[in-house]
């Protein structure tokens, strides 16, 4: 973790209170603390650094295992990710159409729910600097291996138990030192109000517990003037990520009957709704993603987007 963090970081736990944390290190190489630990000042909770990593997530105790954290899944996700780096011809382009929605800015920029970190990359060669927060360890795990070493073996599901060695080598021109990665949960952002000039949230807000939860959090942290946010999601509502009542569309009636886009988008634009200040929609539209299971196994997913500024 690199120890420029402890200016924007806090209490994910005393939340909506913003409580300062303190660094306990005890291995340092240069600026990145790899094994140590943050404290709350308040309530006393201790976050632990492992292997560069720190995992601001309150509820990491707890937290159940996860298909994310397997090998074969983070390898699925390296390859939705960089498949277009890596020369694929089944790959989708999605995340440099993404990145492309963001025009570069001063200031930083904030990846919600990072997964293995594309669009930190792509942001860190528009803007000062980059957090990437997911609450796979081992997704954040990977993204950092990848700012380190700027490469990455793959071990990609071929048939059964056969698997295809692929090795994705970041570009030579992609700036690796102004990003970082941290283990946090999208719903309890441990980092200061007002502190990003930009935010992106893709393929994330209909697998939280708490959609409405995650929205507030990421307005909150977004500066309240020259900000931008963008959302993409395939709006794949399940009671099994969350209450029906929690759900931001997919309903026939209710506060949020209708479409997920439209909904959002209404809020957003909404001068007294929950996310205030204020924003513009500039545009609407969507994107086509994959993810790689096997050789002979894609699941193809349109995930719509909103593009915001104020």
């Amino acid at each position: 973790m690199k120890k420029a963090l402890m200016d924007m970081l806090i209490c994910p736990v005393c939340l909506p209170q913003e409580k300062d944390l303190m660094l306990h290190a005890q291995q340092i190489s240069n600026d990145d603390v790899i094994q140590g630990s943050l404290t709350c000042s308040s309530c006393g909770e201790v976050f632990p650094i492992r292997d560069g990593v720190a995992d601001l997530d309150p509820g990491r105790v707890q937290r159940p295992w996860s298909k994310y954290e397997q090998p074969s899944v983070v390898s699925s996700y390296l390859w939705s990710h960089y498949g277009d780096i890596l020369q694929d011809q089944m790959a989708s382009t999605a995340y440099d159409q993404w990145a492309r929605l963001m025009h570069a800015h001063p200031g930083m920029c904030l990846d919600i729910g990072c997964a293995v970190g594309r669009l930190s990359f792509e942001m860190a060669q528009k803007c000062d600097f980059v957090l990437g927060l997911d609450n796979s360890a081992a997704f954040v795990q990977t993204a950092r291996e990848l700012i380190v070493h700027g490469h990455k073996t793959l071990q990609l599901p071929d048939e059964g138990r056969l698997t295809l060695t692929s090795h994705l080598q970041l570009p030579e021109t992609w700036s690796r030192g102004n990003l970082e990665f941290i283990v946090a949960d999208v719903q309890a952002l441990p980092v200061r109000s007002d502190l990003f000039s930009s935010a992106a949230s893709l393929n994330m807000v209909d697998k939280v517990p708490h959609p409405l939860t995650h929205l507030r959090e990421s307005n909150r942290v977004l500066a309240p003037r020259h900000a931008q946010f963008l959302l993409s999601d395939p709006f794949s509502w399940s009671d099994q990520a969350s209450r029906e009542e929690d759900w931001l569309g997919g309903q026939e009636s209710g506060p949020f009957a209708g479409y997920g886009l439209h909904n959002i988008s209404a809020m957003l634009q909404d001068p007294e709704g929950p996310l205030v200040p204020q924003w513009a929609v500039q545009d609407q539209g969507h994107v086509w993603w994959k993810i790689r299971t096997h050789s002979n196994h894609y699941e193809l997913i349109r995930s719509c987007w909103v593009k915001a500024d104020r």
